[in-house]
C-alpha cells in the first residue's frame, strides 16, 4: 500500500534527507494511530557536588553533563558524564593538595535531559531571581565527542578570546606535534564563521544564556561531512562510537577533558574575570551591517538606524572606559576587583530584553533570543520592505509573525525595544544603570 502524504511540497526547511523523494504536507491515506502511552509521575534527581571559593564563594563557575538518554546513550550523556566525573576527581584532588579556586565550582549531573531539558530548566526557572547575581559561566558537556575530525564551540561571545586561548594550551588528539587550536586554525581559515558558532536552542546551554542571561559554553568534535547516525537511538552504543572514531575515543575525549579543565581554572581562579565583555561590540557591527542593507529603504520612508549606531557607540565607549579602569587600578585591592568581576559578569544578563515579559518572551535574549524583541526579528521584518505584494509577501509576513507585510509602527516599536536594551547593557558595563534617555 502506498502510505506517501499527499498534498503541497512541505517547506525546504522541512525536507528530509531520503533521495528523490520529496516530503509533503498532507493530507494521505486513512491512517489509525494506537497510542499506549501510561501517563505517570516520575520524579528526577539533578546531582549537585561544589567545591567552594576562597575570595568570591558566592560567585559560581558552573559545569553539567546529562546522566539519562533514550538508550545506550554512550555519545548523548555516557561521554559527558565520564568527563564531568573525571572533572570532578581530579579537582577534588588539586584541592587535596593546596589549590584554592577564587570562585566556586559547580558541578551538576542533570537528569530529565531527553525530555526537553527538563532538569536543568527547572533549576534555572527556580533560581532565576539569583543567577544573574551568582553565576559566572555555565560549560555543558553534552554531546561533546560525536566524531575527531572537527571542532566546534557554540558560545556567548563573552568567551571567544578565552577559548582561543585555551585550545594553544590543548594538545592535539589527532595530529602528533600540534596543540589544538593549530590544528582547528589549519583546517578553519574562518574563525568566527566555521569554529565559533552561536548556541542552539536544542542545546542544554542555550537557556542558561538566552532564558538566565549567563554565558554559556558546549564544544564538540565531530566528523567532517558526516553526522553521528546513533543519536538518539538504541544503537548510541560504546562500541558504535568507538568505531566511528576509529579507535580515537579515549584520546578525543581527554582532550575534551584537558579543554573543560583548563576552562574551569581560569574562571575560578584568574584574579579578573576573563570575559571579553567589548567583544559584543563586534557583534553588534556585524548585525547592524546586515540592516545597513537596508537604510536607503528606510530613509525613503522617513525612518532610520541612528538611535542603533548610537547604542552601539554607547557600548564601544563603556567598554573601553572599563578597561583603563582596571588597568589603572591596584590588583590587591578586592573590594575594586570584586566589583569589576560583578560589572563583568553582569553584561550578558543585560542583554535580556527587560521589556518584554518572561511569560510571553522566555527567551528574551535580543542576539540569540526568540521574539520580535530580537535583532533578528528586526532583521527579517526589514526584509519585508523589498518583498514584492506578491504571493511571496505573504510567505514572508507568516516567517516574522505578521500577514501584513512591513509596517511602520511595528518597525519603531521593535527599534525601541532593541534600543533601549542594547543603550542599558552600555550603561550597566559603565556602572550607570538609570542613564536612558533616548526618545523615539
Amino acid at each position: 500500500m502506498d502510505m506517501k502524504l499527499e498534498g503541497p511540497v512541505a517547506p525546504q526547511e522541512w525536507q528530509g534527507w531520503l533521495p528523490d523523494s520529496f516530503y509533503r504536507l498532507g493530507p494521505g491515506p486513512g491512517l489509525h494511530l494506537g497510542v499506549n502511552n501510561h501517563r505517570a509521575s516520575t520524579p528526577i534527581s539533578n546531582i549537585f557536588g561544589c567545591i567552594e571559593g576562597r575570595s568570591e564563594p558566592d560567585h559560581y563557575v558552573v559545569i553539567g553533563a546529562q546522566r539519562d538518554a533514550w538508550g545506550p546513550g554512550a555519545a548523548k550523556s555516557a561521554v559527558g558524564t565520564a568527563i564531568l566525573l573525571e572533572l570532578v576527581r581530579t579537582f577534588s584532588s588539586m584541592v587535596s593538595n593546596g589549590f584554592q579556586p577564587r570562585r566556586s565550582l559547580l558541578f551538576i549531573s542533570w537528569d530529565g535531559g531527553d525530555f526537553g531539558s527538563v532538569g536543568s530548566t527547572e533549576w534555572l526557572e527556580g533560581y532565576l531571581s539569583l543567577l544573574h547575581l551568582k553565576a559566572v559561566v555555565y560549560v555543558s558537556l553534552d554531546n561533546a565527542v560525536l566524531g575527531d575530525d572537527k571542532f566546534h564551540a557554540k558560545t556567548s561571545p563573552l568567551l571567544v578570546s578565552l577559548i582561543e586561548n585555551i585550545l594553544k594550551q590543548v594538545d592535539s588528539p589527532n595530529q602528533s606535534g600540534q596543540t589544538l587550536y593549530e590544528q582547528v586554525a589549519v583546517n578553519n581559515h574562518n574563525w568566527d564563521a566555521e569554529v565559533i558558532q552561536p548556541l542552539p536552542m536544542d542545546s542544554s546551554a542555550y537557556s542558561f544564556t538566552a532564558f538566565a542571561g549567563v554565558p554559556a559554553i558546549e564544544f564538540s568534535f565531530v566528523e567532517d561531512g558526516q553526522v553521528y547516525p546513533f543519536l538518539h537511538t538504541k544503537d548510541d552504543t560504546y562500541e558504535n562510537l568507538h568505531r566511528v572514531l576509529r579507535g580515537r575515543l579515549p584520546a578525543v575525549a581527554q582532550a575534551v577533558a584537558q579543554l573543560a579543565g583548563q576552562l574551569l581554572i581560569r574562571l575560578s581562579h584568574d584574579h579578573l574575570l576573563p570575559l571579553d565583555f567589548g567583544r559584543y561590540g563586534d557583534v553588534v557591527l556585524r548585525h547592524i551591517g546586515n540592516l545597513n542593507e537596508f537604510s536607503g529603504d528606510l530613509k525613503a520612508r522617513g525612518l532610520t538606524l541612528q538611535w542603533v549606531y548610537s547604542a552601539r557607540g554607547d557600548y564601544i565607549r563603556a567598554a573601553e572606559k572599563l578597561r583603563k579602569e582596571i588597568y589603572s587600578s591596584e590588583e590587591s585591592d578586592e573590594r575594586l576587583t570584586r566589583m569589576y568581576n560583578v560589572r563583568i559578569m553582569r553584561v550578558e544578563f543585560y542583554f535580556l530584553s527587560q521589556y518584554v515579559s518572561p511569560a510571553d518572551s522566555p527567551f528574551r535574549h535580543i542576539f540569540l533570543g526568540r521574539g520580535d524583541h530580537t535583532l533578528g526579528a528586526l532583521l527579517d521584518h526589514v526584509r519585508l520592505l523589498r518583498t514584492s505584494s506578491s504571493g511571496a509577501l505573504g510567505a514572508a509576513s507568516s516567517a516574522v509573525g505578521s500577514g501584513l507585510g512591513f509596517q511602520e509602527s511595528r518597525f519603531r516599536r521593535q527599534l525601541a525595544l532593541l534600543t533601549w536594551t542594547l543603550q542599558g547593557a552600555a550603561n550597566a558595563l559603565s556602572g550607570d544603570v538609570w542613564n536612558i534617555d533616548n526618545n523615539f
